[in-house]
């Protein structure tokens, strides 16, 4: 198994709490182990970045502007993650980038410099899970009061209670000692 270099994080729901189609960077909160996960993870020498859906573009209720205005909040709040890549398509477009099919993944790779199979990814849906698994990454699922039951127990054996558990097991894995 190729080891973590890089962890890549879903934004809403995982990192950030959920406010659909937000373009006020004033309504980003950062969840809790949120911040502590994105300094682990640097702090162990891996890159970091976000990849997420962002169809309130797509459907005409967000501006590129208004989501890179958020990104940057998020960003500030996050204390920097290595890039931001989203896909601004409507679920209906078919591209290539919109979660759960592998673009986003790829391209943040691409960005930090690693191959997907580097990658973590951690999200709140199973689309992050399966968008992982189609670029070739591993990915976890940290389910919260949004995710449906079923992707929940679908995935149960790639989960974890929180970001930070995500995190630490990852880099726990990472060193081949038994993930905590």
């Amino acid at each position: 198994m190729t080891p973590v270099r890089a962890v890549l994080f879903d934004r809403d729901g995982t990192l950030v709490a959920d406010v659909p189609y937000n373009g006020d960077p004033d309504r980003v909160r950062v969840l809790p182990g949120a911040g502590e996960a994105v300094a682990l993870a640097r702090s162990q020498g891996l890159a970091t970045g976000v990849v997420s859906n962002q169809s309130g573009i797509g459907r005409g209720l967000l501006t590129v502007g208004q989501v890179l205005r958020v990104n940057a909040r998020a960003d500030a709040l996050l204390g920097g993650l290595d890039t931001w890549v989203f896909c601004p398509h409507a679920p209906d477009a078919g591209c290539p980038c919109r979660k759960p099919r592998p673009g986003l993944v790829r391209a943040a790779a691409a960005r930090l410099g690693v191959p997907p199979a580097a990658c973590l990814v951690i999200g709140d849906i199973a689309a992050d899970v399966l968008a992982a698994r189609a670029a070739g990454a591993r990915g976890v699922l940290v389910p919260n009061a949004a995710t449906a039951p079923a992707e929940t127990a679908r995935f149960a054996g790639q989960s974890a209670p929180d970001v930070l558990t995500a995190v630490r097991s990852a880099l726990g894995a990472a060193a081949g000692r038994t993930p905590a």
